[in-house]
């Protein structure tokens, strides 16, 4: 296992980098794909509460907490990078508008009570879940769509290759592809 550094992209966090373990299980969203995502929410991410689901490295919700969301909630399994994400948050004295919940993705969609507000609300599932568990995949995707107040938005990282059709309400998702990263945005209608 070899350690990199990710580097927030913009706003008040702006240069702090994270120390990263990169393993198979682990793969911190690119630089480019980040800078993407955050253009295209714009005015969506600041006074607005983030939850970034399958944090990882926690990358994505750090750097929604840089660009002016209101709070970030990280949801990892793994207690090792829920602890890491808390340590990252300190460090960049940002651990009061941060929340790490160690449980599985899946079992808190189904108990998860959103805020009365609009949201954002990431995913960036394990290649792996994609493809060995997509029926859950697919239901998670759409309690979380049930659930969520207007004028929030989903969005999903997956691959290229990821059969995208089979999504909840499949006709409705934006995509835009970077590289092999494609990321897909949702908002209730």
């Amino acid at each position: 296992m070899e350690k990199a550094h990710v580097r927030i992209v913009a706003g008040r966090l702006r240069g702090r980098k994270l120390t990263v373990v990169v393993h198979p299980g682990l793969r911190p969203t690119p630089q480019m794909v980040r800078e993407a995502l955050f253009s295209i929410l714009g005015n969506a991410v600041p006074d607005r509460p983030f939850i970034d689901v399958f944090a990882g490295s926690g990358v994505v919700g750090l750097e929604a907490l840089s660009r002016g969301a209101s709070s970030a909630t990280f949801v990892e399994r793994d207690h090792r990078l829920g602890d890491a994400i808390g340590r990252s948050a300190a460090a960049f004295g940002v651990a009061d508008a941060s929340r790490v919940i160690h449980q599985d993705v899946y079992r808190w969609a189904e108990r998860w009570s959103p805020p009365a507000e609009p949201v954002n609300v990431f995913l960036s599932p394990p290649f792996p879940d994609l493809e060995n568990r997509a029926a859950d995949f697919h239901a998670l995707v759409a309690e979380l769509q049930a659930k969520l107040p207007s004028e929030s938005v989903l969005v999903l990282q997956v691959e290229d290759a990821w059969d995208a059709s089979n999504l909840p309400d499949a006709a409705r998702w934006e995509r835009r592809q970077y590289g092999r990263n494609v990321l897909l945005f949702w908002e209730p209608a």
